[in-house]
């Protein structure tokens, strides 16, 4: 049985490639960066245990959020025998006008030849970076960061350079004087502007705008990952890269409604110059020829049904209580052991051990709060390179408040049985 957070880390393949060595097949070179994702493999861990787990770990709409039901009755009003075969690879027309249409209504407004739809937002980053990462480029990404992000660029031969987060997001000044020390500019800058996963801090607006202004003096393409900024519960919203320039070439945004309607329906959109999109055409019918037409038609109803607006604002007072809910239980359980953001939105909270407890190997932490009977994703597994062993994040939109209070209350005791180890 997987029960240790070796079980959840991506196997080295140092070496493997293009080697027939023990019967091996000879693999591509770029095998070797293939590194997996220890947020996705946590479900296959969870899966495997028989005893009673709070699952802080993936991030995850709350299930009950979720509108099954309307989903089932779109499921029998929108299908017929056009949703069961295959689909433009742009996406389904309707859906890219029903988009067009819910954001005539916002801050960032779009256009169908700006909009390609995708298989959730991990297929948005796929094609970002093999549009634009060779090998050996320089790809800049926040500290800690999602790591299926950065996965997806290593994968394409880029390497990686970790800039820190703090309150107001990447640091922007950090991130050119590592630029400068590399004595090389990057190819693409990677970037969770809002509600970040795993840190739920935001970019602030005076950090977006130089961020635009060095992409634009490097050359680099600003991947804007924003699965998040329709789930801001509290303060002010901050303009996006779209607002702040307009049309800009260097702006690739990736989208999903993985968060905001449900992971499973896999169907997310990227936002890019339309000068490009033919090549991302080309590019996904070498990956899947096109997105599932079936949920695409009921992502386009639950959009056409006027529903969206009402499902965001439930989603953003229930997401409010709980993240309140998290934090009051932390403040109970675990005092001043440990620091926590304070993020206005999405799905996470970080959580950074404090005074001797800062000795204690979230690592460590993670295989004995699991057997306690609670999850969550140690701050390693958050960053390519490892760091942040003191640090771990929580999920707050997946569980009541009440089954909160349980996890915490046992992560507290695993705290206590990782001090007491020494």
């Amino acid at each position: 049985m997987l029960t240790t957070i070796d079980s959840l880390r991506p196997r080295p393949t140092e070496g493997i490639a293009g080697s027939a060595d023990q019967g091996l097949q000879p693999l591509a070179a770029r095998a070797d960066g293939l590194v997996g994702s220890v947020i996705d493999s946590s479900t296959s861990l969870l899966a495997a245990q028989t005893h009673d787990i709070v699952r802080f770990a993936m991030g995850a709409p709350a299930p009950e959020v979720i509108p099954v039901d309307i989903f089932k009755q779109l499921a029998t009003e929108a299908h017929d025998e056009g949703s069961f075969t295959y689909g433009a690879t742009e996406g389904e027309p309707g859906l890219i006008e029903a988009l067009v249409d819910v954001s005539a209504d916002t801050d960032e407004p779009t256009r169908a030849e700006r909009v390609v739809i995708t298989s959730g937002g991990m297929q948005g980053l796929d094609l970002a970076f093999k549009l634009y990462v060779d090998p050996g480029d320089l790809v800049v990404v926040e500290s800690p960061t999602y790591t299926n992000g950065s996965g997806t660029a290593l994968a394409y031969g880029a390497d990686l350079l970790e800039v820190p987060c703090d309150d107001d997001g990447m640091d922007v000044d950090q991130l050119e004087r590592l630029v400068r020390e590399a004595g090389r500019t990057p190819k693409a800058i990677y970037t969770i502007p809002n509600f970040q996963n795993p840190s739920g801090v935001t970019l602030s607006e005076e950090r977006r705008v130089r961020l635009v202004e060095l992409a634009h003096r490097w050359g680099s393409v600003i991947v804007d990952d924003d699965p998040y900024g329709l789930l801001r519960f509290e303060g002010e919203r901050v303009r996006g890269f779209a607002e702040i320039s307009p049309d800009d070439p260097l702006i690739f945004s990736v989208r999903t409604f993985s968060k905001i309607l449900a992971p499973g329906l896999r169907v997310g959109w990227v936002d890019a110059d339309p000068r490009l999109r033919q090549l991302l055409i080309n590019a996904k019918q070498a990956m899947d020829t096109c997105t599932n037409v079936p949920n695409q038609h009921v992502v386009e109803g639950f959009i056409r049904s006027g529903g969206l607006q009402a499902h965001l604002e439930g989603l953003r007072k229930e997401y409010l209580t709980r993240k309140d809910a998290m934090q009051e239980s932390i403040a109970r359980h675990l005092g001043d052991r440990v620091r926590t953001t304070d993020p206005q939105g999405g799905f996470f909270l970080w959580v950074t051990l404090q005074g001797e407890d800062a000795a204690v190997s979230t690592q460590r932490l993670f295989e004995i709060a699991l057997a306690e009977g609670v999850a969550f994703i140690p701050g390693p597994a958050l960053s390519p390179s490892g760091r942040f062993d003191d640090a771990f994040r929580l999920c707050f939109a997946s569980t009541t408040p009440e089954r909160t209070d349980v996890g915490i209350e046992r992560l507290a005791r695993a705290l206590d049985r990782a001090r007491a180890e020494g």
